[in-house]
């Protein structure tokens, strides 16, 4: 593990933020009941899609549910990245079912709109009032995050990242309220994930565990979990893609994912997740995919501040870098990031992304997500000063 000076934070007090109880490991998601009831709860608002509906697995919950004689109220029309307006749409249904705690399930989209109507159970007000750090002043309901994906590792962390729709902006909040009291990864309820899901949300956490581990509050523990992180998306995310019903490979990706939000809810991240918010507000595209297409861009821009950390990256991605020097070495990592990225099949370039979803990716836009992107608090810790030519650059690069 990378021991430099700037991982210590020599002389500062550090935090480290994680839910109370984890539990990772195949059919953990019976204890849903047993473990909502320990926190105080008794009748949960299930935060879940359309997509979790289809596949069945809001059945397999709510069967739990049932068998517990455990009443609930369900919410299933949660959007990819999203809205204010669905956060305002769920808390209505809580406050008409007169819920008492959230279970959200589902991955990214699932776990934030349900983090949104937390922010409103528990403080009041409007969602944007959150926007930011640590904005609320109450707790949460009680809260179990029941995950079903591989990437963003909503359900562990204290970030909360909800489109306000009328300025097309990702409201980035960092709160560690909104931290799951209970996190759930359970396998088995990932084996139905389609091929392009697995990577896009493998991609994701790729991005998360590299941008944590480069940041400018990285310390020794994030440090621990991004680089454990690296070495299993290496290890298992291909296979993960290849066939979605290899457990080992399926329950790899869950600790992977995991430790990735370990190293970023505590270090925070970069420039990739700047830029890839303001992608996802404009556009309405997938994060994981933007993630992947813009991770490579910005690590080449940084890679003059952090040439030992990105070596390191590369050898945790496979390559060889022995006799090397630091510059080729951690040239490596962005040869290693693109050959992993093609190997799941993630689209060149946003264009051809745009395309993939029936958008229209435009060099025009680029100014307005320029500037929304250097307002995004995830700039604040990457470890090279960014200017408003250079993302517009790397915009333009990554199109």
């Amino acid at each position: 593990m990378s021991t430099d000076v700037k991982s210590m934070h020599m002389g500062q007090i550090t935090s480290f933020f994680i839910p109370n109880v984890t539990l990772v490991g195949e059919g953990c998601s019976k204890e849903i009941p047993a473990r909502l009831k320990s926190i105080g709860g008794t009748k949960p608002l299930i935060v879940t899609d359309q997509g979790i509906v289809k596949a069945g697995i809001l059945k397999q919950i709510t069967d739990i549910l049932d068998n517990a004689k455990m009443p609930y109220a369900v919410f299933d029309q949660t959007v990819p990245n999203p809205q204010d307006k669905n956060v305002d749409a769920a808390f209505e249904v809580y406050k008409k079912e007169k819920c008492d705690s959230l279970i959200t399930l589902g991955g990214g989209s699932s776990h934030d709109c349900g983090k949104g109507v937390g922010f409103l159970a528990g403080n009041g007000g409007r969602i944007h009032d959150y926007e930011g750090v640590d904005k609320s002043t109450k707790p949460f309901p009680p809260y179990v995050a029941v995950n079903t994906t591989a990437g963003t590792a909503s359900e562990m962390t204290r970030f909360c990242i909800i489109t306000d729709t009328s300025r097309k902006v990702k409201m980035c909040i960092v709160d560690w309220r909104c931290t799951p009291s209970v996190a759930i990864d359970d396998p088995l309820l990932m084996m139905g994930m389609p091929p392009a899901l697995t990577a896009s949300t493998g991609m994701d956490a790729l991005t998360h565990a590299v941008e944590a581990y480069v940041s400018t509050a990285a310390t020794p523990m994030t440090d621990a979990c991004a680089e454990k992180a690296i070495e299993y998306i290496n290890r298992y995310l291909r296979r993960a893609v290849a066939n979605g019903r290899d457990k080992e490979a399926r329950e790899g990706m869950c600790y992977a994912q995991y430790l990735a939000g370990m190293a970023f809810n505590n270090a925070s991240l970069g420039h990739v997740h700047a830029m890839a918010h303001q992608l996802g507000g404009f556009y309405d595209l997938p994060h994981g995919e933007c993630n992947a297409i813009l991770l490579p861009h910005v690590c080449q821009y940084n890679l003059i501040s952090s040439r030992r950390r990105f070596a390191r990256v590369a050898r945790l991605l496979g390559e060889r870098t022995d006799g090397l020097s630091s510059t080729d070495a951690s040239q490596k990592a962005i040869t290693a990031i693109n050959i992993l990225s093609k190997d799941v099949g993630i689209p060149e370039g946003l264009v051809a992304l745009g395309k993939k979803y029936g958008k229209d990716v435009r060099e025009e836009d680029i100014p307005i997500m320029t500037g929304n992107a250097q307002k995004d608090a995830c700039t604040l810790t990457n470890p090279r000063i960014m200017t408003d030519a250079a993302v517009a650059a790397i915009y333009k690069a990554a199109l």
